[in-house]
């Protein structure tokens, strides 16, 4: 198969010919349709996570069609269309038995522990846990749209931050998870959202897709003030981007017993961020991390799709092919998309037949 890959960290990036995946037992083997391209696969890239190895094919925002099942998989079969969260779960352990497979101990992450989806094939283990079934309804590049910064706004804002109707969110960092959080937090009924950025594109998609005021991050001077000064302070504060600045506006911005949530990566000199520690007590603040959504609740996200509340298509901005991924990989931190980018890959005659599975783990 034809497949993206880098062989060193911050190094070249190519479309190689390597070896289709083997399926694993307990697992399918899926013929990629669309993959998003994230922000975290950029920081997979320079060696940010470490459950990477080398070398490495990246992607994790994936949808598809099914081509081959192991001997240990009952739930799916050949030509099932579906997608999957970043992060897959044992479905065994004590967390997992609690329905949080997104903070299962012993995960497995597509495009970062294992091979991802910028490819032809990516094989998914797991697969009776962790697969979601798509509706006719919904097209391959949506799914792909959903698979990690939809799903991961949805927890942080609804989940994580139990954003009510009739309060205000504040959204720092206008890229596909801040503009979905947007999108969900319109969905939910708020009173009002505050959308950060310092892109003026991006400050402009914001206000198109539900921010009632739009702050220019660069020009603003004290952008906690500013909301506060609007808002009376944000229920609930999303930082979207991951950087030592955003997270300590997020704290800072929130009236007395607000919900901060980390969303974005904090990585590199950002990873462990100075916080406002004495506003966090003095106002009782919530600090909340969130980490993707599990299988199980992707029926939600659909169900607000299918009520026409939630309209993910708007936030496709760039369509890319597989020999694109590369360079757009690689500039991500020089070339601005507001929105998602998407790969789409028109699978050749043939592709979406069964492959021979070997039934071994990968």
């Amino acid at each position: 198969m034809r497949a993206v890959m880098y062989r060193e960290f911050g190094g070249p990036v190519s479309v190689e010919t390597v070896d289709d995946p083997a399926c694993p037992a307990d697992g399918v083997v899926v013929a990629v349709h669309a993959n998003g391209l994230c922000r975290s696969d950029w920081h997979g890239w320079l060696g940010h996570d470490p459950d990477i190895s080398l070398p490495h094919v990246p992607g994790h925002e994936l949808a598809g069609v099914i081509v081959d099942v192991g001997a240990g998989c009952t739930r799916w079969h050949p030509g099932d269309r579906v997608t999957a969260p970043f992060v897959l779960g044992c479905g065994t352990c004590p967390v997992c038995r609690q329905g949080q497979h997104q903070v299962c101990g012993n995960q497995r992450q597509p495009g970062f522990s294992d091979w991802g989806a910028f490819a032809d094939y990516v094989a998914i283990p797991r697969a009776d846990t962790n697969l979601v079934a798509l509706p006719d309804s919904i097209d391959f590049a949506t799914a792909a749209s959903l698979g990690c910064r939809f799903t991961t706004a949805f927890r942080a804002v609804i989940e994580r931050g139990r954003l009510q109707a009739g309060e205000w969110l504040a959204v720092h960092g206008c890229g596909g998870l801040g503009l979905s959080a947007i999108m969900i937090g319109r969905a939910a009924g708020a009173a009002g959202i505050v959308a950060v950025d310092i892109d003026p594109e991006a400050r402009a998609l914001a206000r198109d897709l539900g921010a009632s005021v739009v702050l220019d991050a660069r020009t603003q001077g004290d952008v906690a003030a500013a909301i506060r000064e609007r808002t009376g302070g944000a229920h609930v504060s999303i930082d979207a981007l991951g950087h030592r600045i955003t997270s300590a506006q997020s704290l800072r911005c929130l009236r007395i017993q607000g919900r901060h949530v980390q969303a974005g990566l904090l990585a590199g000199e950002d990873a462990e961020p100075p916080l406002p520690m004495a506003a966090v007590i003095g106002r009782e603040l919530e600090i909340l991390g969130t980490h993707g959504m599990a299988a199980h609740r992707f029926p939600a996200l659909f169900d607000l799709i299918a009520a026409g509340r939630l309209e993910p298509g708007r936030l496709l901005r760039q369509r890319l092919t597989l020999d694109d991924v590369p360079g757009a990989l690689m500039a991500m931190d020089q070339v601005a998309h507001p929105g998602i980018t998407v790969m789409i890959r028109e699978p050749s005659p043939g592709a979406d037949e069964p492959i021979e599975c070997c039934d071994e783990p990968l």
